[in-house]
């Protein structure tokens, strides 16, 4: 009988071949394709703590600058109120010797 395919021996041996080859090759461990921007996970803590302390910086800056704007107001309210204690003291100095001096000016007239 003859075959109509003609799968011999060789070409048995040849496909058998062909697909051992094509196995091996599925299972050929594939070049891997490394990150372009790789981090690790020391370097992402790191970046985070970074920007934590960065903001925590700011915020003591903030403060601190409020405090002393504050303070600066107080000190302008103090001497707001002392000048204005001044003034009235020298206007009731005035008036007191505004009123000593009426006061010889009448008797001297009696």
């Amino acid at each position: 009988m003859k075959d109509p395919l003609k799968t011999g021996h060789d070409a048995r041996i040849a496909a058998a071949a062909e697909a051992k080859k094509a196995l091996v090759a599925k299972l050929r461990p594939k070049p891997t394709v490394a990150a372009e921007v790789f981090e690790t996970r020391e370097q992402i803590r790191e970046r985070q703590l970074e920007t934590v302390r960065a903001a925590r910086v700011e915020a003591k800056e903030q403060s601190r600058l409020a405090a002393e704007a504050r303070e600066l107001a107080d000190l302008e309210a103090k001497r707001g109120d002392r000048k204005e204690r001044k003034a009235l003291t020298k206007a009731e100095q005035k008036a007191k010797r505004d009123a000593k001096y009426a006061a010889r000016k009448a008797a001297g007239r009696k």
